[in-house]
């Protein structure tokens, strides 16, 4: 029986008082791409240094391809790359030293790939570190990882000072990826990146894996929107079973609408609908579903806002 790519066993990390994660249960499979969210300090950054070997756990086991993430860390990195948010490179060296010289820790380089990750990404790899931005810094680490075509990547924040037109090539590269079989752990609040490229979602809070599943699967966290114009005055439907927020602007009325659609439907049933559009929640509303706008506490009503804006780091 195949092994899955990531298994965290009741992995916990604690530093003094306070609890960094606690009794992480997760398995990633092979060719999957797992988004990992949560905003400041719920835990993502932790589990990817846990994973790494980087820190010891408090309590619990972590294990990748098999491979125990304490005790087997070299074999483990094989099969790995790991792209981090904060860039830490060498200034004097040039971006194609860089990366030369990271292909060598990996031991293994697609040099035709290295060659078309630069030009998409639109690197000048004769210029020095000290020379780049923090996109471009960015660009060097993206590179380098995607090179090597690892078994799996680890990806904390990995576009981080891109512009928009390098995420998408971002996108595309990750989408590669899959088509190869790579397996993806992607840590990021870009929400709508996490939506285009994984199967399946994670959701941290407090240290907590609180929500796992496909984004079908976490419809249940938010409301469903429906829009409806009316040929005469809207009428009052305040008191459907589901409905839990309405905005009227003339004929034109927004709902909200949790668990069945059914009632609304047999509501609207004869009270003259013009038009009647409904859309499911996005992934941005499912977060909201566990948190306010700021990311940090649970939210108890329905939320109108539209943007998280957690902090980028854990």
């Amino acid at each position: 029986m195949a092994r899955p790519a990531v298994r965290t066993t009741g992995l916990s990390k604690r530093y003094r008082d306070v609890d960094a994660l606690r009794d992480l249960d997760l398995e990633i499979e092979e060719g999957e791409i797992v988004g990992y969210l949560g905003p400041n300090g719920a835990g993502k950054t932790t589990t990817i240094r846990l994973l790494l070997g980087l820190i010891q756990p408090s309590a619990g086991r972590a294990e990748i391809f098999g491979l125990d993430c304490q005790r087997q860390p070299v074999e483990a990195h094989r099969r790995l790359a790991y792209v981090p948010g904060d860039c830490n490179l060498w200034p004097s060296l040039t971006g194609a030293e860089t990366l030369h010289l990271l292909g060598r820790v990996q031991g293994r380089v697609d040099t035709a790939y290295r060659d078309e990750l630069i030009n998409r990404f639109e690197l000048d790899p004769s210029r020095r570190v000290r020379a780049y931005s923090k996109g471009n810094r960015q660009k060097v680490l993206l590179i380098a990882a995607l090179m090597t075509r690892p078994d799996l990547l680890l990806l904390d924040e990995p576009t981080s000072g891109l512009d928009p037109l390098m995420e998408q090539a971002f996108r595309h590269a990750i989408h590669e990826a899959r088509e190869a079989g790579q397996t993806v752990l992607l840590s990021s609040h870009i929400l709508s990146e996490v939506e285009a490229l994984c199967d399946r979602v994670g959701i941290l809070r407090e240290g907590r894996l609180v929500e796992m599943g496909t984004l079908d699967e976490m419809r249940h966290l938010s409301t469903l929107t429906v829009e409806v114009v009316f040929d005469t005055a809207a009428p009052d439907l305040a008191g459907v079973a589901g409905v839990k927020r309405i905005v009227v602007e003339g004929r034109r009325v927004h709902i909200e609408v949790q668990g069945a659609i059914e009632p609304l439907i047999e509501a609207l049933a004869g009270t003259g609908v013009r038009e009647l559009l409904s859309r499911e929640p996005s992934l941005e509303e499912l977060f909201l579903a566990h948190y306010g706008p700021d990311g940090s506490a649970p939210v108890g009503t329905r939320n109108e806002q539209h943007r998280a804006s957690a902090n980028d780091r854990d």
